[in-house]
């Protein structure tokens, strides 16, 4: 009886850790969308590098995601970094489009005691596959130091990019 008290107690004190550390990454708001539609990504920055100041927030814009459009904070410089796509995309209107954003920047300073949101919307093309998970890597530059949120599953690493699962 006395080890399953301890194993119990044990999971209790992992449960209530587990979204401490969930919530240290750079994160989406929300996490599910519709292949075809328009999504707004709200990208929510809890903290610094390590007790530093942010001072750059860098999102890649994942091949099949058109037509973005990012939120200006006041404070803060935005920077679109623009390209062509692997092939053209139809938009929501059925035109073709062939570039576009591939990169936002946005740069200023967020004190490590604050967390902020990065907000931008899109149209997921209905190329994307449904039922996967789109993912957006983010480099973090910070005063001192960067966090890379770039790791997808299967490819190991502890800095998970922030992704969206993707509803037919």
């Amino acid at each position: 009886m006395n080890r399953i008290l301890k194993c119990a107690a044990a999971f209790i004190a992992v449960s209530l850790c587990a979204p401490a550390g969930v919530s240290a990454h750079v994160t989406l708001e929300t996490k599910q969308a519709r292949v075809g539609s328009y999504y707004k990504a709200v990208l929510r920055v809890p903290h610094g590098c390590h007790g530093s100041p942010t001072l750059r927030v860098r999102v890649r814009i994942p091949e099949g995601v058109i037509n973005v459009k990012p939120q200006p904070k006041p404070g803060w410089t935005l920077e679109l970094v623009k390209g062509d796509y692997a092939r053209p995309y139809a938009a929501h209107h059925g035109a073709p489009v062939s570039a576009g954003v591939r990169e936002l920047v946005w740069s200023g300073r967020l004190p490590d005691e604050y967390y902020d949101e990065f907000v931008f919307s899109s149209y997921l093309s209905t190329d994307l596959p449904a039922g996967g998970t789109l993912y957006f890597p983010v480099v973090q530059e910070c005063e001192k130091g960067i966090s890379r949120w770039t790791d997808v599953p299967g490819q190991g690493g502890k800095f998970p990019a922030p992704g969206v699962r993707l509803l037919p």
